[in-house]
C-alpha cells in the first residue's frame, strides 16, 4: 500500500512538472526574445517561477525549446535570480551549463556559446571540447585547432576530452596528417593517458581512407583494452578492403573475451562483408551463426543477404529470404527490391525486372532513382534501346533525375548500334531532362561520329557545344578528331590539330600518324609529311624511330 501511494505521489510530482515546463514555455513564447541580449523585455513575469527552480527543471525548460534565444533567455534569467527570503536561492549546475550550451551550438550560435561560458567561467576542457566539435562540424577546422590550443594552455595540458574531440574533427575532415600528428603528440605529452576513444577516433580514420595497415598498427599498439566499437571499427576496415580473413580473426578475438559480445553491428558487418566479396555461404554462415547465438539480424543484416543472394544470381533465394525477414517482424523497404532487381537484370530476366518494378509502384513501395537505374542499365546491356530511353523518360516524369552516367551507358549502346542521330538527339535532350552531359557524353559520340565519313560537320557543332560547356580535349579526342578529318579529306584541318596537339604537348598516336602521313602523301604533300615528323619528334614521349619507318614505308 505505502509503495502503491509512492508510486502516485511519484506521477503527480511528474505531471506538475510537465504543466510547469509547459507553463514556463508558453510564456517565453509570449515574450518571444529573438537575440542573445534582449533589452526591451522584461523577465519579471518568469519570477512567479522562481521558487520552483532547480537543475532539473532548468534543463527540461532549456531542451523544449525550438527557438535558441528563448532557452537563452530563461537560462540568463535563473542565472541572475536573486529571490528574497522566504524564497530558496539558486545556482547553475554543469549540467543546465552543458544544456545551453548544447542548445546554442545546435542552432550555429558557437559565438553566443562562447562567450556565455567565458563570462561564467566555465571554459574548461569539457565545454570546448563541445565547442571544437561544434566548429568541425561546420567545416572550421582552424577555429577547432584554436579552441584546441585554448583548453591545453587553460588545463596544462591535461585535456583529453578536447584531444579526442579534435581527432574526431580532424578524422570526419579526412586531414589524417594532421589527425596523426596529435595523436602522436598525445602520446609524446603525457600529460593525458589516451582513453579508448583516443584509439577509435585514429583507427576510424585510418580506415575511412583504405589504410588498414595503420590502424591494425594502432589497434595492436593500444594500451587499454579495445571495446566492442574498436573491434567492430577494424571488422568494417578489413570487411572494405576484402580481407576477410583479418576480419574474422577479429572477430574470434572477441569470441575469446568473457566482458565482450559481437552484436548485431558485428555480424551485420561481417555478412555484408563476404556477400560482397561473393563468399556467400560464409555469409550465410555468418547470418546462421548470428541468430543462434540470440543475436537478432536487423533490416540491414537481410538487405546485405539480400543483395549478396541476387548478385550472385540466386534471386529466388533472396526472395525467400524477404519473406523470412517479414515473418520476423522487419519491413522491407526500396533498398532491399532494388537488390532484387538486379538480381534479375544480372540473370538476364529483363522483363521480369520491369514487371517487378511495375508491382513495387502498385504495392505502394516507391522506386527510387536507383529501381530505375538499374533496369535501364540492364536493358542498354541487352542492347534494347527503345526500352531503355522509354524508361528514362518514365523515370524523369515521376520527377526522377537520371544522372549523367546512365546516358552515358544509353551514349554508348547508341553508337554501338550505329544509331548516332538518336544520340545526338539524345544528348540535346539531356538539360531538358534535368542532367548536363559531362565529357564523356560529349566524346562518346564525337568520336563515333568521326569514324563515321562526312559527318565532321556535325562534329565541330558539338566540339562548339562541349568547349561552351567547359570541357577540354584529352589525348584520345584529339587524336579521334585527328584521323575523323583525315577520313573526310581535310589534310589541313588534321594539320591544324596535330600542331595543337604538340603545342599542348599531347602524343600523336602511332595510328594518327599513319593515317595523316598517308592522306599526305596521296595529295603529294612531301614536306608537310616531314613537318609532321619533326612535331611528333619534339615529344620525348615518341619513338621518334617507329614513326620515321612509317613514314619512309609510306612514301617508298
Amino acid at each position: 500500500m505505502a509503495a502503491a501511494s509512492r508510486s502516485l505521489a511519484n506521477i503527480a510530482e511528474i505531471s506538475d512538472r510537465t504543466v510547469l515546463v509547459a507553463s514556463i514555455t508558453s510564456l517565453l513564447q509570449c515574450l518571444n526574445p529573438q537575440n542573445p541580449n534582449p533589452k526591451d523585455i522584461s523577465s519579471e513575469r518568469l519570477n512567479q517561477f522562481s521558487n520552483f527552480l532547480d537543475p532539473n527543471l532548468v534543463v527540461q525548460v532549456i531542451r523544449e525549446q525550438t527557438n535558441p534565444y528563448h532557452a537563452l533567455f530563461f537560462f540568463n534569467w535563473a542565472s541572475n535570480l536573486n529571490p528574497k527570503p522566504p524564497y530558496k536561492h539558486y545556482h547553475h549546475t554543469n549540467s543546465c551549463y552543458a544544456a545551453i550550451t548544447d542548445v546554442l551550438l545546435s542552432h550555429s550560435l558557437l559565438s553566443t556559446a562562447a562567450s556565455l561560458l567565458e563570462k561564467s567561467q566555465k571554459v574548461s576542457d569539457f565545454f570546448i571540447s563541445k565547442l571544437i566539435k561544434a566548429y568541425g562540424d561546420r567545416g572550421n577546422v582552424k577555429a577547432a585547432i584554436f579552441w584546441f590550443n585554448q583548453a591545453k594552455r587553460i588545463e596544462n595540458g591535461n585535456c583529453l576530452f578536447s584531444y579526442n574531440s579534435l581527432l574526431d574533427v580532424l578524422v570526419g575532415a579526412n586531414r589524417i596528417k594532421l589527425a596523426e600528428a596529435f595523436f602522436d603528440q598525445v602520446m609524446k605529452d603525457n600529460a593525458v593517458q589516451p582513453d579508448v576513444s583516443t584509439y577509435t577516433m585514429m583507427i576510424r580514420g585510418y580506415c575511412k581512407l583504405g589504410m588498414i595497415e595503420s590502424a591494425k598498427k594502432v589497434f595492436d599498439e593500444m594500451a587499454v583494452k579495445p571495446n566492442l566499437l574498436v573491434y567492430n571499427t577494424m571488422i568494417n576496415g578489413f570487411c572494405k578492403k576484402g580481407d576477410m580473413e583479418s576480419a574474422r580473426l577479429v572477430f574470434d578475438q572477441i569470441m575469446s573475451r568473457e566482458d565482450c559480445l559481437p552484436d548485431t553491428v558485428t555480424y551485420t558487418t561481417l555478412v555484408d562483408g563476404y556477400c560482397k566479396k561473393g563468399e556467400l555461404e560464409e555469409a550465410m554462415n555468418c547470418f546462421n551463426e548470428m541468430v543462434k547465438r540470440g543475436c537478432h539480424p536487423n533490416v540491414l543484416t537481410y538487405n546485405a543477404m539480400i543483395y549478396g543472394l541476387s548478385l550472385g544470381g540466386r534471386v529466388d533465394e533472396a526472395k525467400r529470404m524477404i519473406t523470412k525477414m517479414r515473418l520476423n517482424g522487419l519491413k522491407d523497404n526500396v533498398a532491399t527490391h532494388n537488390s532484387i532487381l538486379k538480381g534479375l537484370c544480372v540473370v538476364g530476366k529483363f522483363e521480369e525486372a520491369v514487371g517487378y518494378l511495375r508491382n513495387m509502384i502498385k504495392s505502394n513501395m516507391k522506386p527510387d532513382m536507383k529501381s530505375y537505374e538499374v533496369v535501364v542499365r540492364g536493358y542498354c546491356n541487352m542492347g534494347k534501346t527503345d526500352e531503355a530511353i522509354s524508361l528514362l523518360k518514365e523515370m524523369q516524369s515521376r520527377g526522377f533525375k537520371p544522372t549523367v552516367s546512365i546516358f552515358n551507358a544509353l551514349f554508348r549502346i547508341l553508337v554501338k548500334n550505329g544509331e548516332l542521330d538518336r544520340a545526338i538527339l539524345l544528348l540535346k535532350q539531356m538539360a531538358q531532362m534535368g542532367c548536363l552531359p559531362n565529357f564523356i557524353s560529349f566524346s562518346t559520340i564525337i568520336c563515333s561520329l568521326c569514324v563515321a565519313k562526312g559527318r565532321m560537320q556535325e562534329v565541330e557543332k558539338l566540339v562548339d557545344g562541349m568547349i561552351r560547356s567547359g570541357h577540354n580535349f584529352d589525348s584520345t579526342m584529339y587524336n579521334c578528331l585527328l584521323k575523323g578529318y583525315c577520313e573526310d579529306g581535310n589534310d589541313e584541318k588534321a594539320m591544324q590539330i596535330a600542331h595543337e596537339m604538340v603545342t599542348k604537348k599531347y602524343v600523336i598516336s602511332l595510328e594518327s600518324f599513319s593515317v595523316l602521313a598517308k592522306e599526305l602523301c596521296a595529295k603529294g604533300k612531301a614536306t608537310e609529311g616531314q613537318n609532321l615528323l619533326e612535331m611528333c619528334s619534339k615529344n620525348p614521349a615518341v619513338d621518334v624511330d617507329n614513326y620515321r619507318r612509317v613514314l619512309e614505308h609510306i612514301w617508298n
